[in-house]
């Protein structure tokens, strides 16, 4: 895959990204509705078992399930995923060097027809959880370029729209990249400590997002 490429798509996306919505939490109701029993893989990131954006998961999944939709979990702050070194040793399509915990999600994200991302924000940018279940994609490149639905789950302690903005545009390009349609996001604002967002729309919108996909 060419790189020089791949930076062109990301520069085009990042400047195209906008925050759907006028509140600073927002679901997007894009919804591309008539798939049943999808097989839908959930990433989360969150080291909290009982944190916001593991609540928002649980919502998501809940509603995916009694929809008929086979969902599958993986939670990256629990399982053994090593940061990728740049090695370039698969050559974007081949056998990964680490021998860990991502084989699960390589052996569940080809054929899934949805993939979420529930993250929450560390110091304005995704958990480094899920972002290194993210950067090990490059050793099957090839084989996730194939259209698939994608959701965001996403909470953050700020109110500001403009917080959330660097993780929905990381969002936005690597789906761009990939050739993945957005199905919805739930950014969830306004939620710290653990507990919050079960005080707010945010689980049923989750939950919403979850049984129309």
């Amino acid at each position: 895959m060419d790189r020089r490429n791949f930076i062109k798509n990301t520069i085009i996306a990042a400047a195209g990204a906008v925050v759907i919505g006028t509140s600073a939490g927002c679901a997007n109701n894009r919804i591309i509705k008539g798939d049943k029993n999808m097989k839908i893989l959930v990433i989360t990131g969150s080291p909290r078992k009982n944190g916001n954006s593991n609540t928002l998961a649980d919502n998501f999944i809940k509603g995916a399930q009694e929809a008929g939709h086979n969902v599958v979990r993986f939670d990256s702050a629990f399982k053994d995923v090593h940061p990728c070194v740049a090695c370039n040793k698969c050559g974007m399509n081949g056998q990964c060097v680490f021998k860990d915990d991502f084989e699960f999600v390589k052996a569940n994200i080809v054929d899934a027809d949805a993939v979420v991302f529930a993250t929450p924000m560390y110091y304005f940018g995704i958990s480094a959880q899920i972002k290194a279940v993210i950067d090990r994609f490059y050793a099957i490149n090839g084989q996730i370029h194939v259209p698939k639905k994608a959701v965001l789950l996403m909470t953050y302690a700020d109110t500001s729209t403009k917080e959330a903005q660097p993780i929905i545009n990381h969002y936005e390009t690597l789906l761009n990249y990939l050739g993945w349609s957005d199905a919805g996001k739930v950014i969830a604002s306004g939620v710290w400590t653990a507990g919050d967002v079960n005080n707010t729309q945010y689980p049923k919108q989750a939950y919403e997002l979850g049984q129309n996909i």
